[in-house]
């Protein structure tokens, strides 16, 4: 067996990548907008497809925007071990969200040429498309395809403010490739990412192993009470829309606070109707949503939401409509895999804990159809989706060093 003790990467030379495609779109509070499908978002991928070129890899780009840049591999049959992430970002976002998984994973092929190290199976790097879901949505649409999750149609048939379709765009900006979507054999995936939460800088732990993904269910909810003078109404015969709102705030992160401490329930948005200062509401929409790494804790917050809203309702004298409009299901990652990524931090001294990622990735698709894990690096005071976003140089150097680790026990040393 090849003896990997000292093999590392380069970690200036990856910081250096980070902070030149951090230029294409740069914000004046040091932060990046790189919104997916426009001309920005154009610059940074054939940025990126240079960069992986001139390593020797051949650069792919599937139908639906997709790119993989292959490392051949001394066995090209063998299924390939793929690593990746993201290079679109949220409309004021940070340097590192998506773009450390993908030029990580470029980094970790320069550092293979560089020790002259050939693996037996071939080794991918992708960068997938609207991952963030800022312009598009949903987000994580294109993996999702991938992954069997979306059709093609649907993905293409998305419409931004503009009424600019994802499919559209895609052509404008010359990459919607010719490559099929998926159906291709994928050994294992690893996806290195930010925490974006404060669990690892609050406890000075340099790398998380990650086991699970979050399952989601989002809401909507539509409260019909009677709009009247704020005045002159007595407050026993209101039917106040917007209280009942409140209530339901109130339920949701009573609900949330019961499932602690995995659990997660925010409502995000809320719209009263007129909206005037001197008339009691009539109308609400509002929004929220739960999220637990286990299937039946979700069900759970669920019954409890409709049983809440039914009785917020009853008592005020309202009527309502509660919609759920998306699900995503918990993910649990690979247990060989989360192993590599555990074996790896520990073989490089690196202090480690399992974590359950809070936030949808690319990697919870992948999950469905191959082996896969992530990687977490910490980030500063937790802060992401963010311009300040931020993290320290040897967080992204340890990030990536347990990424190689990982992938070279997958693709073995040929």
């Amino acid at each position: 067996m090849a003896d990997l003790s000292n093999v590392r990467v380069n970690g200036q030379r990856l910081w250096d990548a980070l902070m030149e495609m951090a230029k294409i779109g740069a914000t004046p509070k040091g932060g990046c907008k790189r919104l997916t499908l426009t001309d920005l978002d154009k610059q940074g991928r054939e940025l990126f497809r240079d960069w992986c070129e001139k390593e020797g890899c051949t650069v792919e780009v599937d139908e639906m925007g997709n790119m993989f840049a292959t490392r051949a591999g001394a066995d090209n049959s063998l299924a390939p071990v793929l690593m990746g992430s993201h290079l679109d970002t949220q409309p004021t976002g940070g340097k590192f969200d998506g773009v450390l998984g993908v030029l990580g994973a470029l980094e970790v092929v320069r550092s293979l040429n560089d020790l002259k190290i050939k693996t037996r199976r071939p080794v991918v790097i992708a960068n997938w498309t609207n991952e963030e879901g800022s312009r598009y949505a949903p987000a994580m649409v294109s993996s999702g395809v991938f992954a069997g999750a979306y059709s093609k149609e649907f993905a293409y048939s998305r419409v931004d403010a503009e009424g600019k379709t994802l499919g559209d765009e895609l052509a404008r900006i010359g990459f919607k490739g010719e490559k099929p979507v998926g159906g291709f054999p994928i050994h294992a995936s690893f996806e290195l990412h930010i925490e974006q939460g404060p669990i690892l800088e609050d406890e000075n732990i340099e790398v998380g192993v990650v086991t699970h993904g979050q399952g989601q269910r989002w809401y909507e909810i539509e409260l019909t009470g009677f709009e009247s003078h704020a005045g002159s109404t007595p407050m026993p015969r209101r039917k106040d829309a917007l209280l009942g709102a409140a209530r339901i705030v109130e339920l949701v992160n009573r609900i949330g606070l019961s499932k602690a401490p995995l659990a997660m329930a925010t409502v995000g948005m809320l719209n009263p109707y007129p909206n005037s200062r001197n008339v009691i509401p009539g109308e609400v929409f509002m929004t929220c949503e739960f999220r637990h790494p286990v299937d039946a804790v979700l069900s759970d917050m669920d019954a409890a939401l409709k049983v809440g809203v039914e009785e917020v309702a009853k008592t005020i004298g309202l009527t309502y409509d509660l919609k759920q409009v998306f699900y995503y299901p918990p993910v649990e990652f690979d247990k060989a895999c989360v192993s590599a990524v555990r074996e790896a931090a520990k073989h490089l001294g690196l202090t480690h804990r399992d974590i359950i990622s809070g936030a949808g990735h690319d990697a919870c698709y992948l999950a469905r159809i191959c082996p896969t894990s992530m990687i977490f690096t910490p980030c500063v005071d937790g802060i992401s989706h963010n311009e300040v976003e931020d993290i320290k140089q040897e967080w992204s150097t340890a990030g990536a060093n347990v990424l190689m680790h990982a992938v070279l026990e997958k693709a073995e040393i040929a």
